[in-house]
């Protein structure tokens, strides 16, 4: 029986799967933060800001559910329904969530500086786009348009909802690999913002690059940046880049205008025989 094909990892890199908001997409990853505090304030539990982000990267299933088993909200739940949170409440607040995401994710759909331009020097190289995203099929079916008008659009784009289970899980980073025909997933290298995109990336066994200054740990507009307290701002990305490096990350930037410099080291580590 004849084997099997075996494709060397000593590189190039062959492709990157990029993530959505506060990497390519809305800058400071304010859609899903404020998709979040609406339906929980619709149910009649408000959340925090903090509290909204703390899960973020997970699918927005999730996500929910871990924000409802936050000893603050389920008190806070407990004394407004006098019980916990059920699975039946996830359901609820899941779909308030996806009804003010059609809102918030269209009121924050600039793409962030630098990111077409990125794609296109990749694609020069011979590199394919992918995506992954804690969105759903059909919210990614109305923000897609937006982002092609602005010049993005990814070769592949995989959603949760069309897999066993989204982020931290590889899946959706293996579906990426199958529909742009790449491999072997040491040339791949996965680019996010939150742990859980480092972790997919991990699992995966893929080179990960964490994305600090417009992601969602930072969590800031790029027009509050300027006006903000240096110290604290240098406060909040070294917070942010050690959380991502703490979970893995094998490079951090501050946005992705910054990765084909990344990208061209990754490759001279894999001609070394390197991999991730």
């Amino acid at each position: 029986m004849q084997s099997g094909m075996r494709t060397s990892a000593r590189g190039p890199i062959t492709g990157v799967i990029l993530d959505w908001a506060g990497t390519t997409i809305d800058y400071g990853c304010f859609a899903p933060v404020e998709a979040f505090q609406r339906a929980f304030e619709r149910l009649h539990v408000p959340i925090t800001i903090a509290q909204a982000r703390a899960p973020m990267g997970l699918a927005k299933k999730d996500h929910i559910r871990t924000i409802t088993r936050m000893p603050e909200v389920t008190r806070a739940w407990q004394a407004f329904y006098r019980r916990t949170p059920t699975e039946a409440d996830v359901d609820d607040l899941y779909v308030q969530a996806e009804l003010a995401l059609r809102e918030t994710i269209m009121a924050n759909a600039q793409l962030i500086p630098g990111a077409a331009e990125t794609v296109a020097a990749l694609r020069a190289q011979g590199i394919k786009i992918g995506s992954t995203t804690g969105y759903t099929t059909e919210l990614m079916a109305q923000l897609l348009p937006v982002a092609r008008t602005q010049g993005y659009e990814p070769d592949s784009l995989v959603c949760p909802d069309r897999m066993p289970a989204g982020r931290p899980y590889p899946w959706m980073a293996f579906q990426n690999l199958m529909n742009m025909g790449v491999y072997p997933p040491e040339t791949v290298v996965k680019i996010g913002d939150t742990v859980p995109d480092i972790l997919e990336g991990l699992n995966a066994g893929m080179w990960t690059i964490g994305i600090v200054k417009t992601g969602h740990e930072v969590g800031m507009h790029a027009d509050e940046i300027a006006p903000a307290d240096p110290v604290e701002y240098e406060t909040l990305t070294r917070r942010a880049a050690q959380k991502l490096e703490a979970a893995g990350a094998h490079f951090i930037v501050d946005e992705i205008a910054d990765v084909g410099n990344v990208i061209q080291e990754i490759n001279t580590q894999l001609a070394r025989g390197e991999t991730p």
